[in-house]
């Protein structure tokens, strides 16, 4: 009978995990949020591919890791900041870790160590238009 009690326990807190998930997901993805996937240190052999969901807050794309139980986004990246320094298809079995029809780009920013991005055809567009859409009076980087 014991056994029982902690199986039956065990089985709760795996559901409680999974709808967690479940919500957290559904969350991100009716705030407008967009598939993405990210890698950071993309020069160390490595390194890999993480599945998120990426969402634009004013001058800030704050990313979200599918699998994390952070509330917060997990990075944030500043538009003043960020710069495009290469675009490039899916390398390999590269295409089966990133969003279907990705294309990579290779980001750099003055103050943090240098990503890659892999996002679909209609979330790279919604993002060079955000990147490229500065204020009045700022000089940001062509993206494209």
């Amino acid at each position: 009978m014991d056994a029982a009690i902690v199986v039956t326990a065990l089985l709760l807190v795996l559901l409680v995990v999974v709808g967690w998930y479940a919500l957290r997901w559904v969350r991100m993805r009716r705030l407008s949020g967009v598939s993405v996937a990210l890698r950071w240190r993309p020069d160390r052999e490595r390194s890999g591919w993480h599945l998120g969901i990426g969402r634009y807050s004013g001058e800030r794309f704050v990313w979200y890791r599918v699998w994390s139980l952070r509330t917060g986004p997990d990075r944030v990246f500043s538009r003043e900041g960020l710069e495009i320094a290469d675009r490039r298809e899916p390398i390999g079995t590269e295409s089966y870790a990133v969003p279907a029809g990705a294309t990579v780009l290779r980001c750099q920013s003055a103050d943090q160590e240098p990503i890659e991005i892999a996002m679909g055809p209609d979330a790279l567009t919604g993002f060079l238009s955000w990147l490229e859409s500065a204020p009045p009076g700022r000089r940001i980087p062509r993206a494209s």
